[in-house]
């Protein structure tokens, strides 16, 4: 036990420096240029979800929550919110990036979760009828502010990038450490088992963890990936599914609940199909 609270120390201690490292640039991407990409997806028009699926794969917090917002005053498609929501990147860049992974890897699966956003949204947009625009009021900074995304901070970047790196560091040792514990007790073997051993099934509960509306879902799933307990399907799985704020922000502001509880059955819906397709084609990073 002790060597399992020892080495999950170090591990979290040694991501650190690249962690605040990638929130200040991540920080400082979105202070200069958040309200070019929210007006560029706005603007956008039917090529939304291309725009969407590309735009979302830059590494900001807040686009997802900036989303929700803009389709819950109707300014963009409901094929643009969810290329948006497939495609942003949320916890995993950071910490592939503080892993140390390779270059080529992380651009290569920001390259695939911006291609199947944008070809989903294309596709919800071809079979559903478009929406009529109209303008909502509402405060899109306010809401960010309030789920802590820290979009807009009068005090610079420092201070957000400290604690969200502060905020992720912790989570990543809670996280790390149930891991760890996990494959003490349980023993590794039998935990790729149970989520490699049956065929699909990795996606499916991948698709499901990615539905929590917050940082945890790509924490989770991209150290399991790291770990080697998730396959490179059931990791695109659950983060196509993970909207970081996105769909609590969604929830919150339209007031559809059940059109916003359908929304969330084709995002998870699409998110496992999209896993499974990829696992089936043998596609791995």
């Amino acid at each position: 036990m002790i060597d399992v609270i020892t080495d999950t120390l170090l591990d979290a201690l040694k991501l650190l420096p690249f962690l605040f490292i990638t929130y200040l640039i991540m920080e400082y991407i979105e202070s200069k240029a958040g309200d070019s990409f929210n007006e560029a997806v706005s603007r956008a028009g039917v090529l939304g979800p291309l725009f969407g699926g590309v735009l979302g794969a830059f590494p900001q917090c807040g686009f997802s929550a900036a989303a929700s917002n803009l389709y819950a005053g109707r300014v963009i498609t409901l094929g643009t919110l969810l290329s948006i929501f497939l495609s942003t990147s949320d916890e995993m860049l950071p910490i592939f990036v503080s892993e140390q992974m390779n270059v080529s890897s992380i651009v290569k699966i920001l390259a695939i979760k911006a291609l199947m956003g944008a070809f989903w949204g294309f596709f919800v947009d071809f079979v559903l009828k478009l929406m009529h625009k109209k303008k909502a009021d509402i405060d899109i900074e306010r809401l960010c502010k309030k789920e802590h995304c820290h979009c807009e901070d009068e005090e610079g970047i420092l201070k957000p990038a400290l604690v969200h790196t502060g905020h992720i560091f912790l989570f990543l040792i809670i996280v790390t450490f149930c891991i760890n514990i996990a494959v003490f007790f349980i023993g590794e073997d039998t935990i790729k088992l149970l989520a490699v051993g049956v065929p699909f099934l990795g996606a499916v509960v991948s698709g499901l963890i990615g539905l929590i509306p917050n940082c945890a879902a790509s924490v989770v799933l991209t150290e399991l990936y790291l770990e080697g307990i998730l396959s490179f399907g059931a990791l695109m799985s659950g983060l196509m599914v993970a909207a970081g704020v996105g769909l609590l922000v969604l929830f919150r502001v339209n007031d559809n609940k059940k059109e916003n509880v359908r929304i969330t059955l084709i995002l998870y819906g699409i998110g496992v199909i999209s896993g499974i397709i990829i696992e089936a084609a043998g596609v791995v990073v």
